[in-house]
C-alpha cells in the first residue's frame, strides 16, 4: 500500500519557485504529479501536503485492481 499510516513521516522534496503573480509554485520531485501553490511558504508547504497525500491516495485506488507484490527499500 502506498498511503497508509505507514507513510505518516514519510519525506518528500518539494521544489520551489517563486511565481512572477506573487506567492509560490511546488513541485514534488518524487511524485510529479503532486503540485500546487501558495502565497506563502507556510502555505505553500500545507498545500503541497495535501497535493501529495492526494496523489499518495490515487495511487493506491488505482493499484488495488492489480495483482500486484510490495516491494519496501530500506533507508
Amino acid at each position: 500500500m502506498l498511503a497508509n499510516k505507514d507513510s505518516a513521516g514519510r519525506k518528500f522534496t518539494v521544489r520551489i519557485q517563486e511565481s512572477s503573480e506573487g506567492g509560490y509554485t511546488g513541485q514534488c520531485i518524487e511524485l510529479p504529479g503532486g503540485i500546487s501553490e501558495g502565497e506563502t511558504l507556510k502555505e505553500l508547504k500545507t498545500n503541497m501536503t495535501e497535493a501529495i497525500q492526494l496523489v499518495l491516495d490515487t495511487l493506491e485506488d488505482a493499484a488495488k485492481k492489480y495483482k500486484k507484490i510490495i516491494v519496501e527499500i530500506p533507508n
